[in-house]
């Protein structure tokens, strides 16, 4: 067993997966997951229903809900569903979780489009997604504690892929729940 508890965010702009890829990664290592959306305080989540993109004061505060989040003790980990498109997003959550790793989930604006105008019920608006892309600060090659995947694979290609790069970034087997 792990002797140190895994403290995952998966990111990505909306619709690219982010929540799907960390309930499934939860799943498979006995991580507890939350969706980061449901750390939004209500005044933002209003904002975006009303297709109104969050400014970084309304992130920091959120940022720092999930950061606490990540670093409460849990024997395995946890893992957490969040955009965390700016580099300075991922550095506030590194500050308050300490040891974490992202799992960016990469794609095409015409994709991501697609997907986000198929589901229902969820409170971002499709219109939304050109300020996340705007916003998005790729991970560079310096932000050592990224993994990055295309969201073109099946997720439970990603999911594999995902677990061989956190396994090569550890002594210590990973063990996953049966």
């Amino acid at each position: 067993m792990s002797t140190t508890p895994l403290r995952l965010i998966v990111m990505g702009v909306s619709g690219c997966g982010k929540s799907t890829m960390a309930a499934a990664l939860g799943q498979r290592l006995g991580l507890d997951m939350v969706d980061g959306d449901d750390l939004h305080a209500p005044e933002s989540v209003a904002k975006m229903r009303s297709g109104i993109a969050l400014q970084d004061a309304d992130r920091w505060p959120w940022l720092d809900r999930i950061g606490q989040y990540l670093s409460q003790p849990h024997a395995q980990g946890r893992v957490v569903a969040c955009s965390a498109l700016k580099r300075a997003y991922r550095d506030r959550i590194r500050e308050q979780a300490g040891d974490v790793c992202f799992v960016f989930l990469d794609g095409d604006f015409e994709l991501i489009q697609k997907r986000m105008q198929q589901r229902v019920g969820h409170y971002m608006q499709p219109g939304l997604l050109d300020s996340q892309f705007r916003a998005l600060e790729i991970p560079q090659a310096d932000e050592t504690d990224v993994i990055r995947l295309p969201i073109t694979e099946p997720v439970q290609d990603m999911v594999a892929q995902a677990l061989a790069a956190l396994q090569a970034r550890t002594s210590s087997p990973l063990h996953p729940a049966l």
